[in-house]
């Protein structure tokens, strides 16, 4: 009896294991209708293609580590983010307890620090200055953002009255430095009309903030000018040790249970903050410490840099995964990297996780 099923030709589909969609998880339209919320749009989000479920999953990461009781969670931020005006969205951050230390560039904390201090940044008007212009009218250009070299100025001033304070003999770094800003923002008194600001947030918090690269930044150089004074005047220039900050992040990392990472952009900030683990695990290894392993567990990004430019800020999770720093996937890492310009998706992101934990 002849058999009715019909021959596939050599080298045509077959069924598959997956063929009716069976084991796999089923996308579904983005009804907005059904959205009422900055949660319920994440959530929606999730089930679409392309960045938009990259951003959805990310949710998912995000509320998991901050949730977590035992996740020590480390921000590390780039690019002119306080400028930009998202500064505010990190205070949320901190101020509802999704950060337990803050690793940044120079600069986002010195425009962090215009603005905590009353100062303004204004829009660039398009084809009325050029960068010549800007720059003899005593305007600095960041892409669309002019910061007035007038605030620069004031900074510096009042840096200078913080630094005029500083211990005899005590030796700084960037975090202790960046305490006492946080302190003079939030104890202010007099003609200074403070704001809610990032350091004045973090300090009245706890939250560490480090600037691995301190020199470069305004605040940095102010730091410079002040020693040079110093030395005018026959003093001993203050001392500035960055190991300091290195051996604080390390011991508060190695006491965690678990690490979480939520990073925008990349850069120095991501890569210092990162390397805690292999620098543990070379303790250990090479010169014989008793040092607890660790590797990150959870880790979110938002950066628009793709992975095969070869800079750092492109580096996924999967490659950080071969240096020690992060648990594989398979064996319980959690992970999620939006490519997308943080000042379109963080806000969103940090609004839907608040909405989920009830904390707007």
């Amino acid at each position: 009896m002849n058999d009715p099923t019909p021959k596939s030709p050599e080298g045509a589909r077959r069924p598959a294991e997956f063929a009716d969609g069976k084991g796999l998880e089923p996308l579904a339209p983005l009804d907005l209708s059904a959205v009422g919320s900055f949660s319920d749009l994440l959530a929606a989000m999730k089930s679409t293609s392309f960045g938009g479920r990259q951003l959805g999953e990310a949710a998912d990461v995000l509320q998991e580590m901050v949730v977590d009781p035992d996740c020590l969670v480390v921000g590390t931020f780039t690019g002119a983010m306080t400028a930009a005006k998202q500064g505010l969205v990190l205070c949320d951050m901190i101020d509802h307890g999704l950060l337990d230390a803050i690793v940044c560039t120079g600069a986002l904390m010195v425009h962090g620090f215009v603005e905590s201090a009353g100062m303004i940044h204004f829009k660039a008007p398009a084809g009325t200055l050029d960068d010549r212009a800007a720059y003899y009218s005593g305007y600095d250009r960041i892409y669309d953002t002019l910061e007035l070299e007038s605030n620069l100025d004031r900074v510096e001033l009042i840096v200078h009255s913080v630094l005029e304070q500083w211990p005899e003999g005590e030796v700084a770094c960037s975090r202790l430095l960046n305490e006492a800003f946080g302190r003079w923002l939030t104890e202010a008194e007099g003609d200074v009309s403070t704001v809610r600001g990032v350091l004045s947030s973090a300090w009245r918090h706890g939250v560490p903030v480090y600037v691995p690269a301190f020199t470069d930044s305004e605040i940095g150089l102010d730091f410079a000018l002040f020693n040079r004074a110093r030395e005018r005047q026959g003093l001993a220039p203050i001392r500035f040790d960055p190991f300091l900050d290195l051996e604080h992040y390390t011991e508060l990392a190695a006491g965690a249970k678990r690490l979480g990472i939520f990073t925008v952009g990349g850069g120095v900030p991501r890569n210092w903050a990162q390397q805690v683990a292999p620098y543990l695990e070379a303790a250990a290894r090479r010169a014989g410490e008793d040092a607890p392993p660790q590797r990150f567990r959870y880790g979110v990004r938002i950066c628009p840099e793709p992975e095969h430019w070869g800079g750092l800020s492109g580096c996924g999770y999967s490659e950080g995964v071969s240096w020690g720093k992060f648990v594989p996937v398979e064996e319980g890492g959690r992970f999620a990297e939006v490519p997308a310009d943080a000042t379109l998706v963080w806000p969103l992101l940090v609004a839907g996780v608040l909405e989920r934990m009830d904390l707007r």
